[in-house]
């Protein structure tokens, strides 16, 4: 029996919403970390830091907060956030399972995450999540989804997952890869009894890699609610780079938007999205992205960002992985 119908991310007032992968560990691979992160990274710096960007982010209308059991201390630091906060009406918590954090708090860990979608991590670490969060716990996402993930076709999973949304907790997933279409389309014909199993899709899109967007397109035509992350490249969309200034500066200068609040402000205007993620160290970096919402882009600028930037989706994901953790 539903004891209650799962949240709606429909329901968040501000479309751009804050992501943790940068704030709760020491090591990531975005640009500038050197730059945005506070002297020797201790855990007490770091959850400092965060509780800042979260109070800022709060007070500037953000609602939908999303961390993941690999993104090192950010469940914990979010829970504390919560706790100490009281009443925060429309706050809205997604978290993901699926990777374990493997790197001890060092930057130089030899593997940063362990990536496994069987049911006894699940069962482990939504364990784990909800001893954090308790019931404030509203979205619950398999992270990193790829077609060859068990995620898609466990149906013991697929139980354990139903179940969980009967007790008011929504079930998404996540996505990476160059093969996101794939697993998008095949998470919209999981089901059980005939009841689909996902009801959200977070995945990559960003000008430099739009590859998913039609699949994302389908998802929510389906009724699915679709959240954007990684919107800025990890920051490749935000620092100078000769081989992309030919095209983002005049469009920067057109409409007087960093090209930060630029990147973003494409991915809002595609139809079929609900929520996109900042993912900002900085009180200053994340006022710079929510000014994404006031940026006006006429069609010509968003198709000459999306036709002239794009890459394949190879050549994204190939670079992806070869950004170093810092």
């Amino acid at each position: 029996m539903v004891t209650q119908p799962p949240p709606s991310l429909a329901d968040v007032p501000h479309r751009i919403g804050l992501g943790l992968a940068a704030l709760g560990r020491p090591g990531y691979i975005n640009l500038g970390r050197e730059r945005d992160l506070p002297p020797g990274r201790d855990v007490a710096a770091m959850r400092r830091r965060t509780h800042e960007v979260l109070d800022f982010a709060y007070a500037h209308g953000v609602r939908y907060f999303d961390a993941a059991r690999s993104y090192g201390r950010a469940e914990e630091f979010l829970a504390e956030w919560l706790d100490a906060g009281g009443d925060r009406p429309e706050v809205m918590v997604g978290s993901k399972w699926g990777y374990t954090y493997t790197a001890d708090w060092r930057v130089d860990a030899e593997t940063h995450e362990v990536k496994d979608h069987s049911v006894g991590v699940y069962d482990r670490q939504l364990a784990e999540t909800r001893g954090l969060f308790g019931d404030r716990l509203d979205l619950y996402q398999v992270h990193s989804v790829t077609p060859d993930s068990p995620a898609l076709t466990d149906p013991v999973l697929h139980r354990r997952l139903v179940a969980l949304a009967d007790q008011g907790v929504a079930v998404g997933i996540s996505t990476s890869g160059p093969r996101q279409g794939d697993a998008i389309r095949a998470a919209l014909d999981v089901g059980v009894d005939g009841r689909p199993v996902f009801g959200s899709v977070q995945s990559t899109w960003n000008v430099l890699e739009p590859s998913a967007g039609p699949a994302l397109a389908e998802a929510h035509e389906a009724g699915r609610t679709v959240i954007i992350k990684e919107g800025l490249a990890n920051g490749r969309l935000a620092e100078r780079d000769p081989r992309l200034d030919a095209v983002l500066a005049p469009v920067a200068e057109a409409t007087g938007a960093s090209y930060d609040a630029l990147a973003l402000a494409a991915a809002l205007r595609q139809p079929w999205v609900d929520v996109v993620l900042s993912g900002a160290a900085t009180e200053d970096q994340l006022a710079s992205n929510l000014r994404a919402t006031d940026v006006r882009l006429d069609d010509a600028q968003l198709g000459r960002l999306v036709t002239e930037l794009a890459q394949t989706p190879a050549a994204y994901w190939d670079h992806r992985s070869r950004m170093p953790w810092n």
